[in-house]
């Protein structure tokens, strides 16, 4: 589930919490359970406990580096900042120590025993789960302006999972047909439409839900979360409405942040299209009043590499139609490449786009420079085969002299007379430049 502002609610929580409850149990083994009893050290056992936290989970493996959430937060991430969330509210750290404190009341040394690390991994487990949601609805309250209460946090999650159950058993609708019927209010015939129309959380029903919930006991042997004796959920029970704009707000975050998902670099639009978009900008500027705006963009300054030359001049290396994989790959080994850098970079262009076809006869390395002057080393739209691994950028100008084997100077002049050869074939409305791709 996604929701402005929030970062625990999402996949990786699961992960989160056991990774947590892990590295609580060994910093509490090393600080010793029973200074936990003494009230009046609560806020130096705080102290005490997240150092040690700090250091276990910042050692505490690669498989904790995975992405936790949407945003790219690892795991470790978000563990760390949890842990760090206790001073800015120690009354969850007071509320876990009480919690030890009664159980040690009723049992002693309850930590000794078979049990006595699951009931403590528990008490933090507990601790953590409050303080996530807390936190997560202080930054929804920032990030919406609206108010939001932990709780609200709580009931976001029970509607999410719902409709996450919901769709289980439409999609297997022959298996539970009777429970399905209940939930969309009428006796199947078929397949229900329900089951094709709800392809995502905001084509969820608020009667749905509610049957959903009210259909649990019968079939499931426990009351579902709007028909328990909990309180928690009583003002969504008859409130069909505040269900429904509460599953609309998660369906609208989801779609709006929904590109997170994805690997622009390897979108439909590649670098190819954005110099086109660039070409078409720049040609209407020309026609602008002042006309001066091609002028203000090629008068950027070069790279730093400025007055740096390489000492072997040689003619520029044939546009790399067809390569050869010997040559190329002793000349990026050369410039700190990798040994195929030349024929994946050729291979992930767009072939055609307008500017390559304009640019037939330069070389890659002329267009990859052309790509760096006018667009800057990093872009969303590169191929990650036009980067060097080693940056996540486009080659250096040096680096891409060196690919063909020219000096500095001879490079940049190549490329500037590129720029002056894409500026000439440039369409002078957006109109021609549509039916000249």
């Amino acid at each position: 589930m996604r929701l402005p502002g929030t970062r625990y609610q999402e996949y990786g929580w699961e992960q989160v919490r056991k990774l947590l409850g892990r590295c609580s149990l060994l910093a509490f083994d090393a600080a010793g359970v029973a200074g936990l009893l003494e009230p009046a050290q609560q806020a130096v056992q705080l102290d005490v406990y997240t150092d040690a936290m700090g250091d276990l989970l910042r050692h505490s493996g690669a498989r904790e580096l995975v992405s936790a959430n949407s945003y790219g937060e690892s795991v470790q991430e978000l563990a760390l900042s949890l842990v760090y969330e206790l001073q800015a509210h120690p009354s969850f750290w007071a509320a876990m120590v009480n919690a030890c404190i009664l159980e040690h009341a009723k049992l002693g040394a309850f930590w000794l025993g078979p049990s006595g690390p699951a009931m403590l991994r528990k008490k933090v487990n507990d601790m953590y789960a409050g303080l996530r949601d807390k936190v997560d609805a202080d930054n929804y309250q920032v990030a919406c302006g609206r108010a939001c209460s932990p709780n609200k946090i709580y009931a976001y999650r029970m509607l999410d999972t719902a409709y996450s159950d919901i769709a289980r058993l439409f999609g297997a609708w022959q298996t539970h047909t009777a429970q399905v019927a209940e939930i969309v209010g009428h006796p199947l015939a078929g397949m229900p439409i329900e089951a094709r129309q709800m392809k995502s959380i905001g084509a969820c029903k608020a009667h749905w839900i509610i049957r959903w919930s009210a259909s649990r006991e019968q079939f499931d042997g426990s009351p579902g979360p709007l028909h328990t004796r909990s309180k928690r959920f009583a003002n969504l029970k008859d409130n069909p409405d505040k269900i429904a704009a509460m599953l609309g707000e998660i369906a609208e975050y989801e779609q709006l942040s929904a590109n997170q998902d994805h690997d622009w670099a390897n979108d439909a639009s590649v670098a190819d299209t954005w110099i086109d978009d660039y070409w078409r900008v720049l040609a209407e500027a020309e026609t602008s009043d002042d006309g001066a705006g091609a002028d203000r963009i090629l008068a950027a300054p070069d790279d730093e590499f400025a007055d740096a030359a390489l000492p072997d001049e040689a003619p520029a290396i044939a546009p790399w139609s067809d390569p050869d994989p010997q040559l190329t790959q002793q000349v990026a080994e050369r410039v700190s490449l990798p040994p195929r850098f030349v024929e994946m970079a050729w291979a992930a262009q767009d072939g055609a786009s307008w500017s390559v076809r304009t640019l037939h006869a330069e070389s890659l390395a002329v267009r990859l420079a052309v790509y760096l002057k006018l667009m800057g080393a990093f872009d969303d739209s590169y191929p990650d085969q036009w980067c060097d691994p080693a940056t996540g950028a486009l080659p250096t100008m040096l680096q891409l002299a060196g690919l063909d084997q020219i000096s500095l100077p001879t490079l940049r002049k190549r490329r500037n007379e590129a720029i002056v050869k894409l500026r000439a074939a440039t369409p002078h409305t957006g109109e021609h430049l549509e039916t000249t791709r």
